[in-house]
């Protein structure tokens, strides 16, 4: 086996001794003050340094939580992918540990996957001698050679801190050049593992089995005529309660491909489909010609759902990467590029028109709240923005959540880092019946031509219209009507564009209930 850790040839102990001193440079740099630059994301996480994209193996064992990521040690585009890894008590709070698994120089960089726990040892890997817990964690990940990819496997027998590649990888090669992103979950039913990984052009979802977590056989593979352009990418498998009814005949599996193109927005985003699993076959029972979107922002993709969450919690959480491989390698954070999303739990939830997914941030973002700066309602919007006003609420890291009621034919919603001759606008429209961003003067938009503008989902329309909004530095995420419709955006206002207000096309809409509170910074 190879020790991820030390490896034997000169050139990839001098490659991770450069990268070990690197990385130590960048820490404490990074504690010297780097997370207070103008558009560093305060409470969503991002590498001290380099590129960043897909978060993988996402995962909770003996009481952390790890965060692994496409990262880039190197330099601040996409190249010379390796794990990043970072650990948290609470998917907010993140403690950077040096990299996971490094990039093969000159046979393959390590694309996306995911970790699980081996709890009772099935793949002979874990080392642990205490009959009571002989786990260890599991990681499956893409090797991304120059015309292959294939499955690899890595063990960890110290809670993550280190890791070994399996000596006889890879554990899963179809011999196709864009067989990659691996999802690997149990399947209790049949004591067994599951694998979903993607052929990326094809549009192809794969479902392996295996119960050692070594040897994998091919059972099924998913995919739509038709499917639309763009490929698939870091695919998701997972069931979940219909309606908050836990009982098995009121549960349903939820298919998850991550499209590149295609997206509402444009470019980069998440499709799911809902429908059953016997344990070898996904089958849709979404509609062939109905495309289901978990977010309609332009800046949410990759997503990653955490493994082996305790029983007793019974969340499905995940994470997606914020940004859009429109412009991945050119935001103009220069240091750093690619942020994480707000952890979200996810549920089923039955409308008129079908079953649909439903994302809430997870209940531990209020241990972000630092202070709340307004709290009342029953305003009119010249009322709020007297009480704004009055409160002197301003900011770059704001927790909005309002009830509104618009008029008919009325826009309105918010202006949020408000400033000279810019703005970003969050709101809905009761014509339309409409969420949206509008970020077409929202500050910096020019290093892109596909940055601008505004973006928008149909509601199930009800009045008032209940808004969550999560501001950072540069990015809002809004989730309308208790999850129901999410959007998602990157924004790089100008510093000092911190004001908030209000706005409404016929200024006679409402505004029932408005609370507002300052978010302090993960990193102080």
């Amino acid at each position: 086996m190879t020790r991820i850790a030390a490896r034997q040839r000169p050139l990839c102990r001098f490659v991770l001794l450069f990268l070990s001193v690197l990385f130590a440079a960048i820490f404490f740099s990074a504690a010297q003050g780097v997370y207070d630059e103008p558009w560093r994301p305060q409470y969503h996480f991002t590498p001290a340094a380099n590129f960043m994209n897909d978060p993988n193996g996402l995962i909770y064992y003996k009481g952390e939580y790890h965060l692994f990521y496409q990262h880039n040690p190197q330099g601040a585009e996409w190249g010379h992918m390796s794990w990043g890894h970072a650990i948290s008590d609470d998917m907010l709070h993140w403690r950077h540990l040096p990299l996971a698994i490094p990039e093969e120089p000159g046979r393959f960089m390590i694309y996306s996957g995911s970790a699980v726990v081996d709890w009772h040892n099935s793949s002979l890997l874990c080392s642990n001698t205490d009959p009571r817990d002989p786990s260890c964690l599991i990681a499956i990940y893409t090797a991304a050679g120059p015309d292959s990819q294939r499955q690899n496997l890595a063990f960890s027998n110290d809670r993550g801190r280190t890791w070994s590649n399996y000596s006889s990888n890879p554990v899963a090669d179809l011999h196709q050049p864009d067989f990659r992103d691996p999802k690997v979950f149990w399947y209790e039913p049949q004591k067994k593992w599951v694998m979903v990984a993607v052929f990326a052009d094809e549009k192809q979802a794969k479902i392996l089995d295996s119960t050692d977590l070594k040897k994998w056989t091919l059972r099924s593979t998913f995919g739509l005529p038709g499917a639309g352009k763009g490929q698939w990418e870091c695919p998701d498998l997972f069931e979940l309660s219909l309606d908050n009814n836990s009982r098995a005949a009121n549960k349903e599996w939820v298919m998850v491909v991550n499209r590149n193109p295609g997206a509402p927005a444009g470019g980069t985003g998440v499709q799911y489909f809902v429908g059953t699993f016997d344990g070898a076959k996904f089958t849709a029972e979404t509609p062939a010609d109905q495309e289901l979107w978990a977010d309609y922002g332009k800046d949410f993709y990759a997503t990653n759902s955490f493994s082996d969450i305790p029983a007793k919690d019974g969340r499905r959480i995940w994470i997606g990467w914020i940004s859009n491989w429109r412009y991945a390698n050119t935001e103009p954070t220069k240091l750093w590029r690619g942020a994480q999303s707000l952890p979200r739990v996810l549920r089923l939830k039955t409308y008129p028109d079908g079953i649909r997914l439903v994302q809430t941030p997870v209940k531990e973002a209020e241990r972000l709240r630092t202070k709340q700066l307004l709290h009342g309602g029953r305003f009119s919007i010249q009322q709020a923005n007297n009480e704004i006003h009055a409160a002197n609420v301003q900011g770059d890291t704001l927790e909005i959540e309002a009830e509104i009621a618009p008029r008919v034919d009325d826009e309105i919603g918010f202006r949020l880092r408000k400033g000279p001759h810019e703005e970003t606008l969050v709101g809905v429209s009761a014509k339309m019946h409409e969420l949206f961003i509008d970020r077409t003067r929202s500050g910096l938009v020019s290093f892109s031509p596909d940055f601008p503008g505004r973006h928008h989902a149909t509601l199930h329309w009800t009045s008032p219209v209940k808004l969550h909004i999560f501001l950072d530095r540069s990015s809002v995420e809004v989730f309308a009507n208790d999850g129901e419709t999410v959007l998602t955006d990157r924004v790089y206002p100008s510093p000092g564009s911190d004001g908030l207000e209000l706005f409404s096309d016929s200024g006679g809409s409402q505004v029932q209930s408005l609370t507002i509170w300052k978010l302090g910074s993960i990193w102080k």
